[in-house]
């Protein structure tokens, strides 16, 4: 790790910390809040896959179903209208509208190999995020004099990623850069996320593997046709397994490439303070 201690926290002069964890458990809360106090650059993984990466794909896909109404379609081919995404740190609804749901084409599904060239897609934007982080640490300092670094990772990092590798070339290129965090939850904390997506269902991205082994499980327990398949009931009924999927990758992460913090320690936290307080706590532990 590049802080071997408590006390080389405190007292590095830049700060540069990633964070990962499932949605909901408090990375875009720190990353605001850091970023609001002046001192703190901001790199959302998210919104660079988003921008840089899949913006065209996502303002084309709009265009598309723009295209399907008369009225705007001879807009369009006129270039009297224009039509892009709108994403932010805190509204990543145009990617995920993107991404979609595999299923029934009359119930806003889609088929599933376009479904999963979309979730290629996806996987090769975002590890080419990943990648561009030492870029942005470089960039904030030169460019905009910011003394610390916080990447704020999207939920689906553990997919593309081996923590048993000790040469894992996104981890590698990570953790020689930042301090690696992950935000531990509860099983109270795993049962509010179900809730809340069982609320809203959206779609997410998952490692090849596991999705197409999920997907057909799903058509088998429910002996259901590919074409027939309720999308947001398959995403939701894949939701709860993709936690389970998905936490003990977190964990070996966290165990050989950088540190934990408990959910309940982040709801603490309320400034600068209190968030450096916290990594130390952690590194404390660490040793």
């Amino acid at each position: 790790m590049i802080y071997a201690s408590a006390s080389d926290w405190r007292n590095a002069p830049q700060k540069r910390v990633l964070l990962f964890a499932m949605s909901g458990l408090g990375k875009t809360y720190l990353s605001n809040m850091l970023r609001g106090t002046g001192d703190w650059f901001h790199y959302s993984i998210d919104y660079r896959i988003g921008t840089r990466y899949m913006g065209e794909l996502i303002a084309d896909n709009a265009k598309r179903e723009a295209m399907k109404v008369p009225f705007l379609r001879d807009l369009l081919r006129s270039d009297s209208i224009y039509i892009g995404s709108n994403i932010s740190f805190n509204d990543l609804r145009p990617m995920s509208s993107y991404l979609g749901k595999p299923g029934d084409p009359h119930l806003g599904g889609l088929p599933w190999d376009e479904y999963t060239r979309r979730q290629d897609q996806f996987q090769q934007a975002e590890i080419a995020a990943l990648h561009d982080t030492s870029h942005f640490i470089e960039r904030s300092s030169r460019l905009y004099q910011y003394p610390h670094f916080v990447c704020d990772t999207g939920g689906s990092i553990c997919e593309w990623v081996d923590a048993d590798d000790p040469h894992d070339p996104i981890l590698t290129d990570l953790a020689s850069k930042n301090l690696l965090v992950w935000i531990e939850g509860t099983d109270a904390h795993t049962a509010e996320l179900i809730r809340r997506f069982d609320k809203e269902p959206k779609p997410m991205s998952y490692d090849p593997a596991f999705l197409l082994a999920t997907w057909h499980a799903y058509l088998a327990e429910f002996s259901v046709a590919p074409d027939k398949v309720n999308p947001d009931d398959f995403i939701r009924w894949a939701f709860a397994k993709a936690l389970a999927h998905r936490q003990p990758r977190y964990k070996a992460m966290a165990d050989k490439w950088g540190i934990t913090v408990q959910q309940s320690a982040v709801e603490q936290v309320k400034d600068t303070e209190g968030f450096v307080g916290m990594i130390a706590d952690a590194l404390e532990m660490c040793s």
